[in-house]
This record gives C-alpha cells, structure tokens and sequence, in this order.
C-alpha cells in the first residue's frame, strides 16, 4: 500500500514582471502618458512532483533556479499563474529571517504575533510559551524589541515559534545557516524528531551533503523547470554532473592582487600525473599552480584554500608553512602541491589560490574560485563529515578471568 500524499505539484507555472523603468510617482506616470515596459520573467515553468506524508523533501539547483518561489507557492505565499497546488496537514513556515516580526514588538509580543498568523489561538500559545523561549534560549531577552535582537536570536526566535505549532508539513528555506553552531546542533534534533513522528519536511538548501544525508528524495529545478527528480543521492549526483566545471585560471572567478606574478593555470593531476576534475578518498593527488611573473619577484608565497562547495573551509596550506621559499622567480613556471593520500570525504570542493610577498602583507594574485573537482567514495570508506582522520579500528577481547 503506498504512503499517503502530503504535497502534489502538478503543471505549475509561475510569472514575475522585469520592469524597464520605474514610476516614482503618481505624477510622473500621468506625465510620461504611457505605461511602464516590462519583460515577463517565467520562475516556475510546467513543474510537477508529488511528496509523500513523513518524508522529508529537497529542493536544489542553483541561484534563480525557482527553488524559493516554488517553496512559497507550496507555502501558499504567492499563487501560480497556472497549474495546482495540493497541500494536505497544517503547514508551518520558515522562508525569512523575522518574516512577520513586528520590529518595535518585544519577543514575547512577537511570538503571539507570530503564533496567532500560523493558527494558534492565544490559550494555545500561552500554553506553549515557556517551550518556545527554552528552546530559542532568549528567556533574558524576552521582553526586548526585536528591532535589537542579532540575527541569530531572531531565527532561533522564529524557528521555536514554527515548530511550537506542531505543523503536519515544515517548510524551510536556507535559513538555519544563519544560526550559531549550538542551535544548529538542536534545530538538527528537532529535526530528526519530527522525522521519526512521521512529519513532513520540505528544504531548499544548497548545503548539498545535507541534503543528501537528511532527505529522502529531492527534485533538481533549472531556469524554473524540473530537471531531476528522485533519492536524494541520485539527484545531488545529477545537479554536481550538470555545474561541474573546472575552473581554471583561465575562467576564474572573483580576481584580486597587484598583478606582477599571477596564475595562469591551476590542476588536479591524479596518480599518473594526468589532469583529471575526480578522485577517490584515498587517492594520490597533486594541485599544480601554473604562473607567470612580468617582473623578477623575490621570495613570493603560494597558498590554496580548499573548501566544501556549501562553504565549509578545510584546509589553507601555504609555501611558507612548509618552508618552501624560492629566493626569485622570474617568467614561468609551477608550484605542486603534492597530497600523498587525500581524505577528504565524498563531496565537491572549491580551491582558491593565492601569491603573496614573504610578509603576507601584499597579495599579488588571488582567485577565489580557482578549481572545482569531485571526491568520490574511496578508501577509508567513510560517509560522515569532512575528511577522514586515516586511523584504523581494533578490536581487542579481555579475558573475562
């Protein structure tokens, strides 16, 4: 027997206008005597997908793909130009920081505010309030304007108030990134709680491992329209294969520094010594930075960062960490940074590269993202977390004697 529907998505579109120019005033829209241009911008095109009841659902792809509007369109914020939405349970929201916060409201005013839109009566809320504030650890702050709360007390604020409702369905956009690592570590709780009592979740994100690690299934949206639907891993997998590119020098992105030694190519080498965009956790690599100095440059300091494509940093070695210092370079050449064994877990990773002076006070060159590639599942076999530690299990028994 299959699992009952708790979301249905079928046939939506979704338009905004791409306005020309502006009316500032009643007046000048009377005075220009025409209407103001607009390109029509489609968001959402033809998108359908089902999401049954206790699962929880992802919803990736890249910036502008649709993924928030088709969340508020689930969320019943905005409405389709075409097409259905079938929602069935309460619903709770988590789309904004402070969405529906009253600025000049204290919290304890804001979160009756705030459970009074979601659907609970003030009995209900009132019976809940000490939970609320527990869980968003704000007791001393209670009765301050919000207007003065961080961001961080904000969304714990906002994130006790929509669970607090007990929603059959939770909708989440990107916005626990927000908060400090302890609450993150408790929203991850509450999570996992409301999964094993069978609710409904739904998140745009784009911490891919998270997603891939928390849901059950996911759908890819690109340029509005459904580009992959299926298991989580599956469709991570086909949104990294579809934006997997290697960023060479020769396409970087963000470039700053004084220019007089700057990279002209940056690789991944694998075992044999060929350029390759994957490996393997395990696996013998070499990152070789490519330069060319217009000016003889005495005793410069290459570096790379590598990092996890959701943003988590790893590493940022350096020449002069290692004592590796050329006294000149002049012209061309490369730099090889030689990884004997890669730990790094399964994921995708950028690197950025820089050149300084001996000092470290002046950057010559730096590219933030420099090289993409993809770490497949390797040896160690491990599944969790970023890299692996390369230690070995042993098990011993004692005599019970």
């Amino acid at each position: 027997m299959s699992a009952a529907r708790a979301i249905l998505v079928e046939d939506v579109w979704k338009r905004f206008r791409l306005y020309h120019e502006r009316n500032q005033s009643l007046k000048a829209s009377l005075m220009r005597g025409r209407r103001a241009r607009y390109d029509e911008f489609w968001a959402l095109s033809d998108v359908s997908f089902e999401i049954e009841e206790g699962t929880s659902f992802g919803l990736v792809g890249e910036n502008g793909s649709g993924k928030s509007t088709m969340l508020k369109c689930i969320a019943n914020i905005l409405r389709p130009d075409r097409g259905r939405i079938a929602v069935d349970g309460r619903v709770s929201a988590l789309l904004e920081l402070g969405a529906g916060f009253h600025p000049e409201l204290s919290g304890r005013e804001n979160v009756y505010l705030n459970g009074a839109i979601l659907g609970l009566s003030r009995k209900q809320i009132a019976a809940k309030f000490d939970e609320i504030v527990e869980f968003a650890d704000l007791a001393p702050f209670i009765d301050t304007p919000v207007k003065n709360y961080s961001s961080g007390m904000y969304v714990r604020l906002g994130f006790s108030v929509a669970i607090s409702v007990d929603p059959d369905i939770l909708l989440i956009d990107e916005i626990l990134a927000v908060g400090d690592e302890e609450f993150q570590k408790k929203s991850a709780e509450k999570f996992h709680e409301l999964r094993e009592r069978g609710k409904t979740i739904v998140i745009v994100s784009h911490a891919l491992e998270a997603i891939r690690n928390f849901c059950d299934r996911a759908v890819l949206l690109g340029h509005g329209k459904v580009r992959s639907i299926g298991p989580a891993p599956k469709v991570i997998q086909d949104y990294l294969d579809g934006v997997h590119i290697d960023r060479s020098a020769g396409n970087p992105g963000q470039r700053v520094g004084s220019g007089e030694i700057r990279f002209t190519r940056l690789e991944l080498l694998d075992r044999d010594g060929k350029v390759t965009t994957r490996t393997r956790t395990g696996e013998k690599v070499t990152l070789r930075l490519h330069y060319e100095a217009s000016e003889p440059i005495e005793r410069p300091v290459f570096g790379v960062g590598i990092g996890r494509i959701d943003g988590v940093g790893v590493t940022g070695p350096n020449t002069r960490d290692y004592n590796v210092i050329p006294d000149k370079l002049d012209g061309r050449g490369h730099v090889d940074f030689k990884i004997e064994r890669l730990l790094l877990l399964r994921g995708t990773y950028d690197v950025m590269a820089s050149i300084y002076d001996y000092t470290q006070s002046h950057q010559y060159d730096g590219i933030i993202h420099a090289l993409r590639f993809d770490v497949e599942r390797g040896t160690p076999a491990e599944q969790l977390g970023v890299v692996s530690l390369g230690g070995e299990w042993e098990i011993v028994e004692e005599d019970p004697s």
